[in-house]
Protein backbone atom coordinates (compact mmCIF):
# COMPACT_ATOMS: atom_id res chain seq x y z
CA UNK A 1 0.00 0.00 0.00
CA UNK A 2 1.42 3.36 -1.04
CA UNK A 3 -1.01 6.11 -0.18
CA UNK A 4 -0.97 9.66 -1.43
CA UNK A 5 -3.52 12.21 -0.29
CA UNK A 6 -4.29 15.33 -2.27
CA UNK A 7 -6.87 18.04 -2.75
CA UNK A 8 -6.43 20.25 0.28
CA UNK A 9 -6.43 24.00 0.12
CA UNK A 10 -7.73 27.29 1.47
CA UNK A 11 -11.47 27.76 1.24
CA UNK A 12 -14.12 29.91 2.84
CA UNK A 13 -16.71 28.74 5.31
CA UNK A 14 -19.63 27.20 3.48
CA UNK A 15 -17.52 26.11 0.51
CA UNK A 16 -16.96 22.56 -0.71
CA UNK A 17 -13.72 20.68 -1.21
CA UNK A 18 -12.81 17.22 -2.42
CA UNK A 19 -9.89 15.16 -1.17
CA UNK A 20 -8.50 12.08 -2.84
CA UNK A 21 -6.42 9.21 -1.50
CA UNK A 22 -4.74 7.16 -4.19
CA UNK A 23 -3.13 3.79 -3.55
CA UNK A 24 -0.21 3.63 -5.94
CA UNK A 25 0.50 0.10 -4.73
CA UNK A 26 -2.90 -0.90 -6.18
CA UNK A 27 -3.73 -3.16 -3.24
CA UNK A 28 -7.15 -1.87 -2.11
CA UNK A 29 -8.63 -5.35 -2.42
CA UNK A 30 -9.75 -5.97 1.16
CA UNK A 31 -8.88 -2.94 3.21
CA UNK A 32 -10.43 -0.49 5.56
CA UNK A 33 -9.52 2.93 4.19
CA UNK A 34 -10.12 5.84 6.51
CA UNK A 35 -9.74 9.56 6.56
CA UNK A 36 -8.47 11.15 9.75
CA UNK A 37 -7.81 14.77 10.55
CA UNK A 38 -5.63 16.55 13.02
CA UNK A 39 -6.06 20.16 14.03
CA UNK A 40 -3.23 22.05 15.75
CA UNK A 41 -2.91 21.00 19.36
CA UNK A 42 -5.52 18.28 19.05
CA UNK A 43 -5.46 14.52 18.73
CA UNK A 44 -5.93 12.83 15.40
CA UNK A 45 -9.65 12.38 14.83
CA UNK A 46 -11.30 9.67 12.75
CA UNK A 47 -13.57 11.16 10.07
CA UNK A 48 -14.78 8.45 7.74
CA UNK A 49 -14.09 4.92 6.54
CA UNK A 50 -14.77 2.79 3.49
CA UNK A 51 -14.48 -0.99 3.41
CA UNK A 52 -13.03 -1.81 0.01
CA UNK A 53 -14.35 -5.37 -0.18
CA UNK A 54 -18.05 -4.43 0.05
CA UNK A 55 -18.14 -0.65 -0.34
CA UNK A 56 -19.73 -0.02 3.04
CA UNK A 57 -19.09 3.48 4.34
CA UNK A 58 -19.06 5.03 7.79
CA UNK A 59 -19.08 8.69 8.74
CA UNK A 60 -18.11 10.29 12.02
CA UNK A 61 -20.78 12.10 14.01
CA UNK A 62 -19.03 15.44 13.88
CA UNK A 63 -19.15 15.54 10.08
CA UNK A 64 -22.23 13.49 9.28
CA UNK A 65 -24.43 15.13 6.69
CA UNK A 66 -21.59 17.25 5.31
CA UNK A 67 -18.93 14.74 4.29
CA UNK A 68 -19.22 11.82 1.91
CA UNK A 69 -16.65 9.07 1.33
CA UNK A 70 -16.61 7.09 -1.88
CA UNK A 71 -14.40 4.73 -3.82
CA UNK A 72 -13.13 5.25 -7.35
CA UNK A 73 -11.97 1.92 -8.68
CA UNK A 74 -10.66 3.41 -11.92
CA UNK A 75 -8.23 5.59 -9.97
CA UNK A 76 -7.75 3.08 -7.14
CA UNK A 77 -8.69 5.93 -4.86
CA UNK A 78 -10.94 6.78 -1.97
CA UNK A 79 -12.37 10.29 -2.14
CA UNK A 80 -13.73 12.52 0.59
CA UNK A 81 -16.21 15.16 -0.49
CA UNK A 82 -16.64 17.90 2.07
CA UNK A 83 -19.55 20.32 1.86
CA UNK A 84 -20.66 23.26 3.98
CA UNK A 85 -17.19 23.54 5.45
CA UNK A 86 -16.83 25.12 8.87
CA UNK A 87 -13.91 26.84 10.56
CA UNK A 88 -13.54 23.81 12.83
CA UNK A 89 -12.89 21.60 9.80
CA UNK A 90 -9.47 23.23 9.51
CA UNK A 91 -6.90 20.45 9.92
CA UNK A 92 -4.39 18.27 8.19
CA UNK A 93 -6.31 15.42 6.62
CA UNK A 94 -4.70 11.99 6.37
CA UNK A 95 -5.78 8.82 4.68
CA UNK A 96 -4.88 5.47 6.15
CA UNK A 97 -5.38 1.85 5.22
CA UNK A 98 -5.33 -1.46 7.00
CA UNK A 99 -6.30 -5.00 6.07
CA UNK A 100 -9.83 -5.65 7.22
CA UNK A 101 -13.18 -3.93 7.29
CA UNK A 102 -14.23 -0.62 8.78
CA UNK A 103 -16.44 -1.31 11.76
CA UNK A 104 -14.34 -0.60 14.79
CA UNK A 105 -11.33 0.73 12.86
CA UNK A 106 -11.44 4.26 14.23
CA UNK A 107 -8.27 4.37 16.29
CA UNK A 108 -5.21 5.67 14.42
CA UNK A 109 -3.22 2.88 16.04
CA UNK A 110 -5.29 0.38 14.05
CA UNK A 111 -3.70 1.56 10.81
CA UNK A 112 -0.32 0.61 9.46
CA UNK A 113 -0.26 2.57 6.19
CA UNK A 114 -0.62 6.33 6.00
CA UNK A 115 -0.58 8.99 3.35
CA UNK A 116 1.41 12.16 3.88
CA UNK A 117 -1.48 14.46 4.82
CA UNK A 118 -3.06 17.38 3.04
CA UNK A 119 -3.88 20.72 4.69
CA UNK A 120 -7.43 22.02 4.66
CA UNK A 121 -7.88 25.58 5.89
CA UNK A 122 -11.32 27.10 6.22
CA UNK A 123 -11.49 30.85 6.62
CA UNK A 124 -14.39 33.07 7.63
Amino acid sequence: VQLQASGGGLVQAGDSLGLSCVDYGRTFSAYAISWFRQAPGKEREWVSCLSSHDGMTYIGRSVKGRLTISGDTAKNAVDLQMNSLKLEDTAVYYCAAEVGACPGFIDPRDYGSWGQGTQVTVSS
